[in-house]
């Protein structure tokens, strides 16, 4: 008889939890209180802190998958290459598994990701059934949709940590193929590009083939990709990005491609979607020295995390007479219908290439009423959104403060009906930001879970640095 629940690791997630219970109590009141972790894909700086951080050690594995109920117990601090790692082998992954394999599930769910599948699967939130958090006052309370605790539930995602942190979270799983087959449709106009995804969204289908994952590459107005994926069991010779072949640039050349469904997975991980080019990897002979185990977006942004606290780069530029630059690392959801025109502005107005693009839509509910809200987020159900990001750094004009341009990037996102992810910097007056990020919902949460107020606030996290 076929069991349908498998333990991956034989994890003692009580004690781990206890130990997480007791570093938080460690910590003085009144002190900062934070994850003691050494990796992260936050673009955010942060002021130093002295004290203890919260030991989540014990809080990165997956604790069990059913197969028969398509759900896995994963710990907090889980990352989706791990997670991937424990669902793949049981013809199953995530709902949505966010691009960069050192994500954590709970770092994804409380300050959001996407993917290809989010055009038909919603955020990573939207796949959790419940979760385990500890709270401000010390304790664990389990969040479920409907319950004594659906105010925490609902507030929980792009919280980044100020309502608490998961435990344990179960999330729904999806059957997946062997590998995944692609077509690589080029767009002259932006208007054929965003009407092309509707059109997938709409009836999940092109060209009368069927698509389960959907993203893709602005190069410049007038040369742009739709990647329509489709998962598949025919076996093909399937391609490796993972050597000298670097991925993006294959969308120029191919029209069709079949990767691996784990190497589609972390397709755009090996050269940190295009940016490994900042540190000379693309180049063919650094890529022949530089050892296939290193090239990831951890790695990446570890070399990042040391220019910004040396600032060797920066040196050298100004020894060379080249202007400051500020830092454009965003992403942001923009209405389908408004796409075009802000990709146009931004063209012009800012001027990095290239960009990425993700279809989202929240998820439809699964029985009668209406789609459920994440207040801290709002984004309308019904809505086609496209994912916008943008990585990288534009030289500043003489008389310009840093942080002009991000600001001309808040305000036409605002004015086009969107919103911008919290992850990098963020510019916000608080009653902007208040009413951009549920503001009210916010402190209504807070006041109930974390009484003192010993987590620090959303908008000190996301705009003030703290």
């Amino acid at each position: 008889m076929r069991a349908v629940r498998v333990d991956h690791e034989s994890v003692d997630h009580d004690s781990a939890v206890d130990l997480l219970r007791r570093s938080y109590a460690a910590v003085p009141p009144g002190e900062p209180v934070r994850l003691a972790k050494r990796t992260s894909n936050l673009f955010r700086p942060r002021a130093a802190v002295h004290t203890p951080g919260l030991d989540v050690s014990g809080l990165t594995g997956v604790l069990a998958v059913d197969r028969e109920a398509r759900t896995a117990d994963v710990q907090g601090m889980c990352t989706y290459e791990d997670l991937v790692d424990a669902t793949l082998p049981h013809g199953l992954m995530p709902l949505v598994v966010p691009q960069l394999r050192t994500i954590t599930l709970g770092g994804a769910v409380t300050g959001l990701g996407i993917e290809s599948t989010s055009f038909r699967n919603g955020l990573p939130h939207e796949s959790v059934t419940e979760l385990d958090v500890l709270t401000g006052s010390g304790e664990i309370v389990t969040a479920r949709p409907d319950g004594d605790h659906a105010d925490l539930y609902a507030a929980f995602p792009n919280s980044l940590g100020s309502l608490g942190y998961a435990t344990r979270l179960r999330i729904e799983l999806q059957p997946v193929r062997r590998y995944v087959a692609l077509r690589n449709i080029r767009f002259t106009r932006l208007e054929d590009l965003t009407d092309a995804i509707g059109e997938v969204t709409a009836t999940r289908a092109w060209a009368g083939s069927p698509v389960d994952a959907m993203d893709g590459v602005m190069f410049s107005p007038g040369e742009s990709y739709l990647v329509l994926a489709t998962f598949t069991d025919e076996v093909e010779r399937p391609s490796d990005y993972t050597g000298q072949d670097i991925y993006y640039r294959s969308l120029r050349r191919r029209t069709r491609d079949t990767l691996t469904t784990y190497d589609y997975l972390w397709r755009w991980d090996t050269d940190w979607f295009w940016c490994s080019a900042a540190f000379g990897v693309q180049h063919p002979v650094v890529r022949r020295l530089w050892p296939a185990r290193l090239r990831r977006s951890d790695v990446y942004h570890r070399l990042v995390r040391l220019e910004h606290q040396y600032g060797v780069a920066a040196r050298i530029d100004r020894l060379r007479g080249q202007p400051t630059r500020e830092r454009v690392v965003q992403d942001v959801e923009i209405p389908l219908e408004r796409t075009a025109d802000f990709l146009r502005w931004f063209a012009g107005s800012v001027g990095m290439t290239p960009v990425w693009l993700c279809p989202l839509r929240l998820r439809e509910p699964a029985g009668p009423g209406s789609a459920r809200s994440w207040p801290l987020y709002p984004l309308h159900a019904g809505q086609d959104y496209v994912n916008i990001g943008f990585w990288g750094s534009v030289p500043m004009t003489e008389g310009a403060a840093d942080g002009d341009v991000n600001r001309s990037i808040e305000r036409e996102v605002s004015e086009l009906g969107g919103h911008k992810s919290l992850y990098s910097d963020a510019y916000y007056d608080r009653d902007s930001f208040d009413r951009l990020y549920g503001g009210p919902t916010w402190r209504a949460v807070r006041d109930r879970y974390d009484p003192e107020h010993r987590f620090t606030g959303l908008y000190e996290k996301a705009v003030a640095r703290a």
